[in-house]
């Protein structure tokens, strides 16, 4: 199979060289008037040569043999037949006047070949072959025609299947770039997502903790100097924070070839500090991370903290709560996560965005990360109100065996 793939290769190469080169370049009916006006010439030399005073119709009929050539590409079944019937003709009036190569036969049956139908081939193969064997008058004739016809017909078969190869590896390469544009088309537009849910969960989580505390801060300047102090130092960590993150994003797409997966990804041995941050804007957070039993891949580790800050983040700008439960453990083969809070519940997310329809999907984008994420682990996440329609609840289940390719 190897070997029949390189001589295809070749045999492609030779005709992209052919076509590309100088030959290529000639005008066909350029070519096939040039070709028509030599074997003429040849089929009028050869009466001449014969040297017996034929008549003029006989070189009329010499030259006529080759005066279809010209359709011989759109026509080649009716220019075989135009060439075969006068050459026929002068072989049994005037044999010794025949050519010994006749240009136009060769031609004819090349074209034939290359370019009829199979209707046509075949059948005049066959004529053609008991033609040669009854119409010559020596074996070493029979066997001369023979070649010469066999041999012009085998030729423009191959050149057929060339063009066909040629064909399907052109419609190949073709589909080979449709599929190949639209793969890079998906890949940059799974990139341009996944950068945009870093980025949302970055930005958003540390904007909104900033924004909670800077507006708490000048309230407590007078009431409570040193907890305003904490305040400010909180909202100075929260930047510092997102300004490390946003690094890990912005420093993996300046290196070039890097990807996704060169990019530090947060941990949840991080989720302490992210649960601080919160408590500072004035939200009980309880956290209930158990010790993992096995190790928890990174891709799913970095999916289940950024489910969990997202979360928080809902909690924090939408959900009216002062309090928060962060549960993280696995069971058996798979990462459970549960984030419940006690503020308003589905009746906010209508309101809000947080989530108003009955699966708790049709909010902002910060939610719909939170399914996307889990979904690129393998896994599946819900959202809406909590137990007996309290607060609001968001869990999702990652399995331990990483992200779907």
């Amino acid at each position: 199979m190897e070997r029949i793939t390189r001589a295809q290769a070749r045999i492609i190469a030779l005709g992209q060289r052919w076509h590309g080169g100088r030959f290529g370049r000639i005008d066909p009916i350029a070519l096939d008037i040039a070709l028509t006006v030599f074997s003429a010439l040849v089929s009028a030399w050869a009466v001449v040569y014969d040297n017996k005073g034929w008549p003029w119709w006989v070189y009329l009929l010499a030259v006529s043999n080759s005066l279809a050539l010209p359709w011989r590409r759109s026509h080649p079944g009716s220019v075989y037949l135009l060439t075969g019937l006068p050459a026929l003709v002068l072989s049994y009036v005037a044999h010794s006047a025949t050519p010994q190569v006749s240009i136009s036969a060769v031609l004819a049956m090349y074209s034939l070949a290359d370019r009829g139908r199979d209707w046509q081939r075949w059948p005049l193969l066959v004529v053609t072959v008991a033609a040669n064997i009854i119409g010559t008058h020596s074996p070493n004739g029979m066997l001369f025609s023979l070649i010469m016809s066999i041999g012009s017909f085998v030729f423009g078969a191959l050149v057929r299947d060339w063009r066909a190869l040629a064909r399907s590896e052109a419609e190949r390469a073709h589909q080979l770039g449709l599929q190949t544009a639209s793969e890079a088309a998906r890949a940059v537009a799974e990139e341009r997502a996944r950068i945009a849910r870093e980025m949302h969960d970055i930005l958003a989580h540390a904007v909104s903790l900033m924004v909670i505390q800077a507006e708490a801060g000048p309230l407590m300047v007078h009431r409570d100097p040193e907890r305003a102090i904490r305040t400010f130092d909180t909202i100075a960590d929260s930047g510092r924070d997102a300004m490390v993150q946003l690094r890990r994003v912005l420093g993996v797409l300046k290196e070039e070839g890097a990807g996704p997966e060169l990019a530090p990804q947060p941990r949840l041995a991080e989720l302490p500090a992210v649960v601080e941050r919160v408590r500072q804007s004035g939200i009980q957070v309880e956290l209930e991370l158990a010790a993992p039993e096995r190790p928890v891949p990174a891709d799913v580790e970095a999916a289940a903290y950024r489910i969990v800050q997202e979360a928080l983040t809902n909690v924090v700008k939408h959900s009216g709560a002062d309090r928060a439960v962060i549960r993280v453990a696995q069971v058996a083969r798979t990462l459970e996560i549960e984030v419940s809070d006690n503020g308003n519940g589905a009746a906010a997310g209508e309101r809000t965005g947080r989530g108003g329809s009955a699966d708790g999907w049709s909010g902002g984008r910060g939610l719909l990360g939170i399914r996307e994420r889990a979904a690129a682990c393998g896994g599946s996440a819900t959202a809406g109100p909590g137990p007996a329609g309290r607060g609001f609840l968001v869990s999702a289940e990652l399995p331990l065996g990483g992200a779907v390719r």
